[in-house]
C-alpha cells in the first residue's frame, strides 16, 4: 500500500491554510495504480487477452475484478496516451515513403462475432540509410475505410488489396498516393500468366518488370 501524507500549513500572520495537491492518477479518484493499468492494457492489446479472461486469471489468484471494472480502466488511460499516439502518427506520415497493410479481426458483439479491420502503417528508412527512427502505428475501423491516410501523399508499399485502388487515382483529394507494388505478391500471380509470356524472349528482370525498375529509379532519385 502506498500512503501519501499531505501536511496542512497555516500562516501565523494571515491564517491562510495551504496543502500540497494530491498526486495525479490516470483515472480521477481511481484506485488502480499506473503499473496495474499498464499491465491490463498490455495484456489486452499486446498479448490479445480479452478482459473476461483477465478477470478469470485474477479470480484464480483470489482477486475479484469484474469485467465491467476492467473495461472502465481501459478508456481513461487510452485517452491519456492520445498525445503520444498523435505524435507517432505525425512521425510516420511525415515520411517520404510508408508501408501499409490491413487484416481482418474478429470483434465480439452481442450474440455474435462481427468482422473489423486492423490497419498498420510503418515508417522504416533504415534500408535507405535514413537517420530517422522507424515507427509503426495501428488503427482500427469497423469497415474498409481508409480515412487514416487522408493527410498523406507519396509512395506507399502495399499488397494488391482492391480497396487501395482509389488512393492511386490522380484526382484524389490531397494528392495521389504512388503505388509501390510488393514483389512477393507480384510473384504469386506468375503461374497465372499465359505460357507465351513466361516463355518469351525476356531473359532478364529488366525486361520482365520495366514498371518496377522505373519506380526504383524514381525512388533512388528522391
Amino acid at each position: 500500500m502506498i500512503q501519501h501524507v499531505r501536511d496542512k500549513l497555516v500562516c501565523r500572520a494571515c491564517e491562510a491554510i495551504t496543502q500540497p495537491p494530491a498526486p495525479s492518477h490516470p483515472i480521477a479518484r481511481g484506485r488502480a495504480a499506473p503499473k496495474l493499468l499498464a499491465h491490463v492494457l498490455f495484456a489486452k492489446y499486446g498479448l490479445h487477452l480479452p478482459l473476461n479472461r483477465q478477470s478469470d486469471v485474477y479470480q484464480r489468484q483470489g482477486i475479484d475484478l469484474d469485467v465491467s471494472t476492467l473495461a472502465e480502466w481501459v478508456g481513461p488511460p487510452a485517452a491519456t496516451l492520445m498525445p503520444l499516439v498523435d505524435a507517432m502518427r505525425s512521425h510516420v506520415f511525415a515520411a517520404e515513403r510508408i508501408h501499409a497493410d490491413g487484416t481482418t479481426v474478429p470483434v465480439l458483439a452481442k450474440g455474435k462475432t462481427r468482422t473489423g479491420r486492423l490497419w498498420t502503417y510503418v515508417r522504416d528508412d533504415r534500408p535507405f540509410g535514413g537517420p530517422d527512427r522507424p515507427a509503426a502505428v495501428f488503427f482500427y475501423s469497423p469497415d474498409r475505410g481508409d480515412e487514416h491516410l487522408a493527410g498523406y501523399a507519396g509512395p506507399m508499399q502495399a499488397d494488391a488489396y482492391a480497396g487501395f485502388g482509389k488512393l492511386y487515382q490522380a484526382n484524389r483529394k490531397g494528392g495521389p498516393i504512388i503505388e509501390a507494388a510488393c514483389w512477393a505478391h507480384g510473384r504469386r500471380i506468375g503461374p497465372q500468366f499465359p505460357d507465351a509470356v513466361l516463355t518469351s524472349s525476356a531473359t532478364s528482370t529488366n525486361e520482365t518488370y520495366p514498371i518496377t525498375l522505373d519506380f526504383e529509379a524514381t525512388m533512388s532519385s528522391i
